[in-house]
């Protein structure tokens, strides 16, 4: 099948301005963790403006453009700056850029996110493995008609592919890296969860919470392509500290374990 015209509008843009480059990989960058971009050799960005569908992200920490370069040879597209829902951005519209990464021939897509501690064993700065998530936004970029080039009901067993999850494990444990592995939990937002939210959550069998990533996944799924999420432990959620939660808390606490992570995905990159 071929893109729909919002896709193909996009992803011939973003190939224009890449070429002769062509990913192998997409890394989609999350709160704080914009760094990863600045690790791309021989690199090419594209802001936003020039990609036609794609807003300008409206939150602190997400810069806003596509880089195409090398990470350790490999070739690499960064998403610096994601949309999410609780900006007002219809689901379609969240999803966009992984389905226009199907478009460029990209089938691997690797996704971070700073997300709140809801198991009692995180900390902030730990590094969480997705193994799985649950959907708890209420909304589903899948919806209404069927995307060219979507599976109309994609199997969601393994989100997040077991073979790159087993590479995720190997690096850590040959770079030293401490990686934990748990379930996220996807929310609407943009306000933190209530005390009883997260005791729900808890219950439910969720160790994370965020408000981005789901969409993506469950989009990239829907072509076909294979997912692999790594959450940033940025603060503990809410009832399990005695801090105020804030935006400021996630963005230094990303900051302080941005060494490990990219030596994590680097490692994880090099050995697709």
């Amino acid at each position: 099948m071929t893109a729909t015209p919002g896709v193909q509008a996009a992803a011939d843009a973003v190939r224009a301005a890449i070429a002769p480059r062509q990913p192998k990989v997409a890394i989609v960058l999350g709160s704080g963790l914009g760094f990863l971009g600045d690790e791309l050799q021989d690199a090419v960005r594209v802001p936003y403006a020039k990609i036609p569908g794609f807003p300008q992200p409206g939150v602190v920490g997400h810069a806003g453009e596509l880089i195409a370069g090398q990470l350790d040879g490999v070739p690499t597209l960064a998403q610096s700056g994601r949309f999410h829902l609780y900006e007002g951005h219809a689901p379609q519209v969240t999803a966009l850029p992984v389905r226009v990464f199907h478009a460029l021939g990209i089938r691997t897509v690797l996704l971070t996110n700073a997300a709140g501690g809801i198991r009692r064993t995180f900390q902030p700065g730990t590094l969480m493995l997705i193994a799985d998530h649950m959907n708890m936004m209420g909304l589903n970029p899948l919806s209404g008609h069927v995307a060219d080039g979507d599976e109309r009901f994609p199997d969601m067993s393994d989100p997040y592919d077991s073979g790159l999850r087993d590479i995720a494990r190997r690096v850590a444990a040959e770079e030293k890296i401490p990686l934990q592995e748990g379930v996220y939990a996807g929310l609407l937002g943009p306000s933190y969860e209530t005390k009883a939210e997260i005791e729900m959550m808890k219950r439910i069998g969720a160790d994370a919470v965020g408000m981005s990533t789901v969409p993506e996944v469950i989009a990239a799924r829907a072509r076909g392509m294979k997912c692999l999420g790594i959450s940033t432990i940025t603060n503990l959620a809410a009832g399990l500290g005695h801090a105020s939660l804030s935006h400021q808390e996630v963005l230094a606490t990303a900051d302080r374990v941005k060494g490990d992570l990219a030596r994590l995905i680097r490692g994880i990159v090099r050995a697709l």
